[in-house]
């Protein structure tokens, strides 16, 4: 599972800067900056942050975006273009597609749907069941971190 990853310690800076990403979701965020914060040279982070998580580092910064962008919409109080901005993304027509992508519906119309669980169950179970499910091939085209 862990591929490239070599060691116990390549690990713990590993989720060092998952842990910034998780942080730190709404601010720009790039591979470089990640990887001095994992004491790697970019390459070997992004290598390592793939084969250690299952998924490319831009598209872990992208899931926590649009999961914080799930419960912003949910509470009603915010336009699409607001939460956009609030979860770190600087385009509306990117954001509305990574969303529609991962959740199955826009911005607009998970928006405008009732989500009456909410009070329901309790918070660490509602993320759970609302987490956006990548596709298998979504990641294909990663690109580098926004």
């Amino acid at each position: 599972m862990l591929g490239v990853v070599t060691s116990v310690d390549d690990l713990v800076r590993l989720r060092r800067a998952r842990d910034r990403i998780d942080r730190e979701y709404a601010q720009p965020l790039d591979v470089p900056a990640l990887a001095r914060t994992a004491l790697m040279s970019p390459g070997h982070f992004s290598r390592s942050f793939r084969a250690a998580f299952g998924e490319t580092p831009y598209s872990y910064l992208m899931t926590r975006r649009i999961e914080r962008a799930m419960a912003l919409l949910r509470r009603g109080d915010l336009t699409v273009t607001e939460v956009c901005f609030a979860v770190g993304c600087s385009s509306l027509g990117s954001f509305s597609s990574r969303f529609t992508e991962l959740v199955g519906e826009t911005p607009s119309a998970y928006r405008a749907r009732a989500h009456g669980w909410d009070g329901a169950i309790p918070a660490c179970l509602a993320k759970i069941y609302s987490r956006p499910v990548r596709s298998r091939d979504a990641g294909a085209g990663a690109r580098p971190l926004a």
